[in-house]
This record gives C-alpha cells, sequence and structure tokens, in this order.
C-alpha cells in the first residue's frame, strides 16, 4: 500500500514540475495562430519527426469509446449492486472507490480544458484546442489499468486474467503511441497525460488495498 501511495504522489508532483517546465521553460510561438508552446524546440522536432496523420487520429479517436465502455461496465455493476442491496454503503468499497476515481479524472479533463497549457500543433476543423494533457492518452490510461485491477480481483480464471492483461497493454500502447504519431498533440502533450493518468490510478489502487485491509482486520 505504502509503495503504490508514494508512487502516486511522486508521479503527481513530476507532472506537477513537468507542467510548470512546458509553462515557463523554452515558450515559443510556433503553433498555429501563433499560439505559444513550452519546450518548444524539443516539441517542434518531435512534430516534424512524425507528420501528421490524421487516419491514425480518427482510428484512436474513435477508439477512445473503448474506455468510456469499460468505465459503463464498471457503473453499471455498482447500479446492480445498489439495486440489490439497497444501500449505497452496502456497494463493494472498490467500485465505490473506482467512481471516485473516475471523477477525479474527469475533473482533471475539464480543468485543462478550462485552463490551457498547450494547444494543438495543427487546427481541428478550423479551431484551436486545448491539447495538454493529452485527454485521450489521459483516458486510455486511466481507465484500462483499472480493468486489469478489477478482472483480477474478481475473476477466478488465470487465463482470463492474462488474457485481459495482454489486451488492455496491447490496446493502451497502440492508444499511446497511435496518438504521439498522429501528429494531434505536442510530444509534452502525452508525457503529461501518462505521468497525470498512472499518478491517480497509483493512489486509487492505494486506496483500495488500504481498504481492503482495514476490512480485513475489521472482521478480525
Amino acid at each position: 500500500m505504502k509503495r503504490n501511495l508514494t508512487l502516486g504522489i511522486v508521479l503527481l508532483i513530476t507532472f506537477a514540475l513537468w507542467t510548470i517546465l512546458i509553462m515557463f521553460v523554452d515558450v515559443q510561438a510556433v503553433g498555429p495562430n501563433e499560439s505559444k508552446v513550452g519546450l518548444a524546440n524539443f516539441n517542434t522536432w518531435f512534430h516534424q519527426l512524425t507528420g501528421v496523420h490524421m487516419t491514425l487520429y480518427t482510428v484512436t479517436d474513435w477508439l477512445g469509446l473503448v474506455p468510456i465502455v469499460v468505465c459503463l461496465c464498471f457503473g453499471c455493476l455498482g447500479l446492480v449492486q445498489f439495486i440489490k442491496r439497497r444501500s449505497l454503503f452496502k456497494v463493494d468499497a472498490d467500485i465505490l472507490l473506482l467512481g471516485g476515481y473516475y471523477i477525479l479524472v474527469i475533473f482533471g479533463y475539464l480543468f485543462f480544458e478550462m485552463v490551457p497549457i498547450n494547444y494543438r500543433p495543427i487546427l481541428i476543423d478550423g479551431f484551436l484546442e486545448a491539447s495538454y494533457p493529452s485527454s485521450t492518452t489521459l483516458l486510455v490510461l486511466s481507465v484500462m489499468p483499472t480493468l486489469v485491477f478489477q478482472i483480477n480481483r474478481r475473476c477466478n480464471s488465470p487465463m482470463i486474467k492474462r488474457i485481459i492483461m495482454i489486451l488492455a497493454i496491447l490496446f493502451s500502447a497502440f492508444m499511446v503511441i497511435g496518438r504521439l504519431a498522429s501528429g494531434v498533440h505536442w510530444a509534452t502533450d502525452i508525457i503529461g497525460a501518462v505521468l497525470l493518468s498512472f499518478g491517480l490510478f497509483k493512489l486509487y489502487q492505494s486506496a483500495v488495498i488500504s481498504t481492503d485491509m482495514r476490512n480485513k482486520n475489521g472482521v478480525q
């Protein structure tokens, strides 16, 4: 528990420092409509390296529905438990914590939409959109680890656990690499999303393990 908590805090602090770095270091008006970008030399170099691939952008955009479906499935699980047990407090603690965790992820997304740090390196449908951190990357890397975590807790089949874990890793890797290679984000946007998502997940994981330990001690 302490290891997960410590790692989560370290990742979130690193994300905060990374954000500050982007806000104040090598800021240049190299984006569309002369929008300013932090770590401009690195970002423009990487953007020129990858180019822009709108087909890959569209594919990863649509596949962003997958983690949303995962969230809805866990939401339905919580709703079924609530209806059967007739009390919110009788819903499994890890599912309640998962709901709070998803709300926290949504809050993080909305915050950076309202307080843009970077704008995209290209216009989307003629508009300049907030780009930091990558919302698709944040969603995928925040949700898919919870799928693996919950399956490991609730499934007794080692084969199913292994299959889900492999599929989740492959899907997550494709989405992150695809988003990075599509050229619709600066490289720093992807890195920021990775730090934030894993930091939040580790805090969730720590909270669940802590709750399990308290319940176990309470029963004893």
